[in-house]
């Protein structure tokens, strides 16, 4: 499985949304740790997507995974690290976190897919979503340097395969789990992909999670609130680094 990683110190794995690599992640992410020695960050590419190959033998959720625990236990060993998801990488997250809550030192997840079955999600709609020309610009332009190349590359036909089914986008096991690390979910009040609502009721489990919800953001977080969301990260590495401040 292709990954890239950057520094030395604490890992962190970056996990991206259904089909995405890891360049969105890189550069959304990687200014933070400029002035923050002292993490080993890792931005992985799932089966199927970018520079990793689809693997025939994985037909779910679980089978993904599977494969993500593999490379996470060889690259961080006995090490604890901290996770970070977005979109439907956020449930991958959640499935590390929830067999063994000991081993992850801190939470991140942005925009998280929590209940798969679209049908049954909270959805706002984006009336109020000002589509201005300055946001109109900062969202193509990630959608050229991003989600355009990274479907390019994806393996369309085996990621379609486990997302057409519910039963086989879904883990098998719920995912949620008490977990008492600093946790962030950051989400978007106008993204009409997986909301934000769904995101409040699991804040019981994670009794240390700030929960943010930005307006003037979508699914695509962060478009124009860079500044507001990388502010809300680094307080959550903040957090990480001194558990008991």
């Amino acid at each position: 499985m292709y990954y890239e990683s950057f520094g030395d110190g604490r890992p962190i794995v970056f996990l991206p949304g259904w089909g995405g690599a890891n360049g969105e992640g890189q550069d959304v992410h990687e200014p933070l740790f400029e002035s923050r020695p002292g993490w080993r960050r890792i931005y992985v590419d799932p089966p199927g997507t970018g520079k990793t190959p689809a693997v025939p033998s994985i037909v779910d959720q679980d089978g993904m995974l599977e494969a993500i625990l593999e490379l996470v236990d060889e690259l961080v060993g006995s090490e604890r690290f901290a996770l970070a998801g977005t979109s439907a990488g956020g449930l991958h997250a959640r499935g590390i976190v929830k067999r063994d809550p000991s081993r992850v030192l801190g939470l991140l997840l942005r925009v998280p897919g929590i209940i798969v079955d679209r049908s049954k999600r909270t959805l706002p709609t984006d009336e109020h979503l000002i589509n201005s020309p300055a946001y109109q610009e900062a969202w193509q332009d990630k959608q050229r340097r991003y989600y355009d190349p990274a479907e390019a590359q994806a393996d369309l036909e085996f990621l379609g395969r486990i997302q057409g089914d519910v039963a086989t986008y879904s883990l098998r096991e719920d995912p949620a789990v008490r977990f008492e690390g600093p946790t962030l979910i950051v989400t978007g009040r106008q993204d009409t992909m997986t909301g934000y609502a769904d995101a409040w009721p699991i804040l019981d489990d994670y009794p240390r999670a700030t929960y943010a919800v930005l307006d003037q953001e979508g699914h695509d977080l962060p478009v124009q609130r860079m500044a507001l969301y990388r502010a809300l990260v680094s307080d959550w590495l903040d957090r990480v680094e001194h558990p008991d401040a």
